[in-house]
């Protein structure tokens, strides 16, 4: 079973539309995240609903993957730091536009609702917040990079 764009992008509708925090749907090696509000530490997840029609060809390489995703996503956050996270995977960019300035610089001060940058999926953005009240210690995502959800992107000293 294959999903089209149209299906992903009705699927986030029927979701968003919906009372669900958070939504798991895995369809051959297509996985979607989708939480809504504050991030759900993976930890403390469900187990995720998969859906098969047939096994995956690349059922052997997956655990491999799916260890080496963790690894990635670790940033070292010093002690009285917090870290500002993705909200859902995707691709980050921290300026609205090419060329234009970045949405926060280190040394800069932020509140809450500061947005420090944008999540763009499937061609529509999604602006992340800092959602802690502080100054910008270090921009861990770079530029035009795919995040995962719940990776850190930014660190801030509140």
């Amino acid at each position: 079973m294959e999903l089209s764009d149209d299906d992903v992008l009705h699927i986030l509708k029927l979701i968003d539309e919906s009372k669900f925090d958070y939504f798991q749907l895995e369809v051959g090696d297509l996985k979607i995240t989708v939480s809504k509000g504050d991030p759900i530490p993976i930890a403390a997840t469900a187990q995720p609903l998969s859906i098969s029609t047939a096994p995956a060809p690349t059922a052997a390489a997956k655990p491999a993957a799916a260890t080496a995703a963790p690894a990635a996503k670790a940033a070292a956050i010093p002690a009285g730091h917090l870290a500002v996270t993705a909200p859902i995977l995707g691709t980050f960019y921290v300026a609205p536009e090419p060329g234009a300035p970045p949405f926060v610089t280190v040394g800069q001060q932020v509140t809450e609702d500061t947005t420090c940058g944008l999540i763009e999926v499937m061609k529509v953005f999604n602006s992340v917040r800092a959602g802690v009240k502080g100054t910008i210690v270090e921009v861990v995502a770079q530029n035009g990079s795919f995040v995962e959800f719940g990776q850190t992107l930014i660190i801030v000293k509140p």
